[in-house]
């Protein structure tokens, strides 16, 4: 491992080849991936297309290899998580470090020492008095357990109707039923119908689609997206509304930053219906946007904040719900208790290894890198403005969108059939060709997602534009 002059982690350049090619056909029969279609790797004559299983086997810092050797740039962080890049070896070390010295033990009316130190450690980077920490294994069981929080907070105080969630359009919180109720994505809910009753959806901040009389003034529009938070509150009744879930910048629909002033008047108005405000940072956190928490670039304090991803920068699973010291007050009673766990949430060596990568953090400056590029990523994507195909590119830190238009001058958006052609159709698998792992998403409008690990700089902010450019000149031949 070395270090490059401005302190951040670089990859070595000696990568091997794997012995070995490992078995795609064993993939295709035995393994069920997640949010995947199958069908892609059906033999032909079963009625599938007969693409191989894509084989990831080794990653180095913010690159990539599969089993044949090709090599690729890893835009995505592998899924918005590798914050420090692959290859960390001190992370391993941290693993087996701790397995060898407490594999396991429930956090269960027990604690054990480093689910104590990373408590500690992430209450002192949360704003406000998030001083209590409650593990999970993953960001979807956060926002479950924050849903669960809220209600049972307001039983114990007395105001037992306040049961519902508001969300926002197109928005994504989890998979859990709970969580999937406050997903905002109708086609990601219809198959597990019924789901959790009590939650409704308000606009989101996209501009970009925003009213056309609102397009050019982003302070008044952060106050209309806001305010149909209280008109949902004021519709539903405020002593039914329990809380507002909102992701500092949104993912699903292609990153979608608050705009000035947005997050001041949702504070606003939660306080002023005595509704809690949850910042679901799955995503956002760990130096995504810049801080350990995004809500701190944002200027606001949440009474709750969900969080996983790049708490570990991958190399080990763990989710977390931090509460104010106000939800947590009436746990401090008689024999009030929150009924409420998992058997991993706070596993002694995820916590582990999320404590090493704090140091990581911390010793690199990764926070105040991601600020300082942020503005040169940004620009470097800009360019890619001058290609007829891309409407708008928008985002913040280390995390950005690029949605795809069929008319520029118009900002007329692909048909359902088009969409799947463009994205499914060529460039999901043009830009893997072309050396670059990212996410052509079209949960909403199509985008293009890139949220990059938080060690590269311009050298490789321009090695993805070019190649970004060069598949998304050729997509228009492929309309």
């Amino acid at each position: 491992m070395s270090i490059n002059p401005n302190d951040v982690w670089e990859p070595s350049s000696d990568h091997r080849t794997p012995a070995g090619t490992l078995h795609s056909e064993a993939a295709r029969d035995h393994l069920w991936m997640h949010f995947t279609r199958h069908s892609v790797f059906e033999e032909k004559e079963a009625g599938g297309l007969g693409h191989s299983v894509p084989i990831i086997t080794k990653g180095e810092g913010w690159k990539i290899w599969d089993d044949r050797g090709n090599e690729y740039i890893d835009g995505l962080a592998g899924l918005f998580v590798v914050q420090v890049g692959h290859g960390r070896e001190e992370l391993a070390e941290a693993a087996a470090k701790q397995a060898r010295e407490l594999a396991f033990f429930p956090l269960w009316s027990y604690a054990h020492p480093k689910a104590i130190e990373l408590a500690e450690r992430l209450a002192s980077h949360a704003p406000g008095d998030l001083n209590r920490v409650f593990f999970t294994t993953g960001g979807g069981e956060a926002v479950e357990t924050a849903w669960k929080l809220a209600k049972q907070y307001f039983k114990l105080t007395g105001k037992p109707t306040k049961h519902k969630v508001i969300s926002r359009a197109v928005a994504y919180h989890g998979t859990p039923q709970g969580a999937l109720s406050i997903t905002g994505i109708p086609g990601a809910k219809e198959m597990f119908e019924p789901l959790v009753p009590g939650a409704f959806k308000v606009p989101n901040t996209n501009l970009y689609r925003a009213p056309e009389h609102l397009r050019d003034d982003e302070k008044a529009f952060g106050r209309w997206a806001a305010d149909r938070i209280a008109e949902a509150i004021e519709f539903e009744g405020p002593d039914t509304v329990a809380a507002v879930f909102l992701e500092p910048v949104q993912n699903s629909g292609g990153c979608f930053p608050p705009p000035p002033g947005y997050f001041e008047r949702v504070r606003e108005i939660c306080d002023a219906y005595d509704v809690l405000l949850v910042a679901d940072e799955t995503i956002t956190s760990f130096g995504r946007i810049g801080s350990m928490f995004a809500c701190s670039d944002f200027g606001f304090v949440p009474d709750m904040i969900t969080c996983a991803k790049g708490m570990t920068s991958g190399y080990s699973p763990i989710g977390a719900m931090i509460a104010s010291d106000r939800l947590f007050e009436p746990f401090r009673k008689g024999t009030n208790y929150f009924p409420h766990g998992y058997t991993f949430g706070g596993h002694p060596v995820s916590a582990a290894v999320a404590m090493v990568n704090l140091d990581i953090f911390e010793r690199e400056r990764l926070n105040d890198r991601v600020k300082d590029n942020a503005p040169a990523f940004k620009a470097t994507l800009d360019k890619l403005l001058d290609l007829p195909l891309v409407g708008d590119v928008r985002g913040a830190g280390y995390f950005y969108g690029i949605e795809l238009v069929k008319d520029k001058a118009t900002r007329e958006t692909f048909d359902d059939a088009e969409s799947e052609r463009l994205l499914r159709g060529f460039l999901s698998k043009a830009l893997f060709d072309a050396g670059i792992y990212c996410r052509a998403d079209d949960r909403g409008d199509p985008v293009v997602q890139l949220a990059p690990p938080l060690i590269m700089g311009q050298a490789e902010f321009d090695d993805i534009e070019s190649r970004l450019r060069s598949v998304l000149t050729e997509a228009e031949n492929h309309l």
